[in-house]
């Protein structure tokens, strides 16, 4: 399936969604629930997204986030979308948002793009054919020790009731590795990985529309995903995702993640 849809033509339609993202009109913020938001740019990007990507290949099925995705047969093609990754950040006009568009054909990922609209950084991969930011090819950092690694965090501040494990783990982490950052999308930091300006990602209770693209980002790149007890993970299903590029991530799920 993934040979027949072209890239070229995906890659031009996330792009065209760059100024729904920079105007930064959010329209009315509702509150999904606890620290989870959407708002009118959401919507549009999705609904936009969804009548494309219909018009070009009216066989895949449709997944997104703001949508009741009860229907879907993961045994057929399907689209997965999260229109804006980062959703807090974009109302907050932060500046790290993304959106991450992944193709899934039974339960596995062929194809996946994390658009970065601000930096108008474009992250995509197919799978077997490595994965570029733009037009250059990227890999993984080859950072072999945890203390000069640089790990990005993942805080799921939707589940309140995983604040003291979650902080806990980061303070072990903190104190091993060179330092740690929070980006709000954890899209962009698994297009992070893969792209070497980080060395891992952690996080807990991500959705598929989170993290699917990147995925497939991190493993074309040369790096691997699991979940915090290293193994492999469900890409339709809620997940942990401790992502590395190949020599961390396995440091971080042995050392510290299997007791988490």
């Amino acid at each position: 399936m993934s040979m027949n849809v072209d890239i070229e033509k995906i890659k031009e339609l996330v792009r065209g969604m760059r100024p729904l993202f920079l105007r930064h009109e959010k329209g009315d913020v509702k509150i999904k629930g606890t620290a989870d938001f959407v708002t009118q740019t959401d919507f549009q990007i999705q609904e936009t997204m969804e009548k494309s990507l219909k018009e070009l290949y009216p066989d895949i099925q449709f997944m997104g986030e703001e949508k009741d995705n009860g229907d879907i047969d993961f045994q057929k093609p399907v689209w997965i979308l999260d229109p804006i990754d980062g959703t807090t950040n974009f109302i907050h006009d932060y500046r790290q948002s993304a959106l991450s568009l992944s193709l899934c054909v039974k339960r596995e990922l062929v194809m996946g793009v994390v658009y970065q609209p601000y930096t108008d950084e474009l992250f995509w991969a197919r799978k077997g054919n490595g994965a570029w930011l733009n037009e250059k090819q990227i890999h993984v950092s080859k950072v072999k020790e945890l203390k000069n690694s640089l790990v990005a965090v993942g805080t799921s501040p939707w589940k309140h009731e995983l604040a003291d494990k979650n902080f806990t783990l980061f303070k072990h982490i903190l104190l091993e590795c060179s330092d740690i950052r929070r980006t709000g999308s954890a899209a962009l930091d698994l297009a992070y990985v893969a792209c070497g300006r980080t060395e891992a990602f952690v996080e807990q209770d991500l959705k598929p529309w989170d993290f699917s693209a990147g995925v497939l980002l991190v493993c074309e790149a040369g790096g691997t995903v699991t979940d915090f007890k290293g193994k492999e993970i469900d890409v339709t299903a809620v997940s942990q995702i401790a992502a590395g590029n190949g020599c961390i991530g396995e440091m971080l799920v042995e050392g510290l993640l299997k007791k988490y």
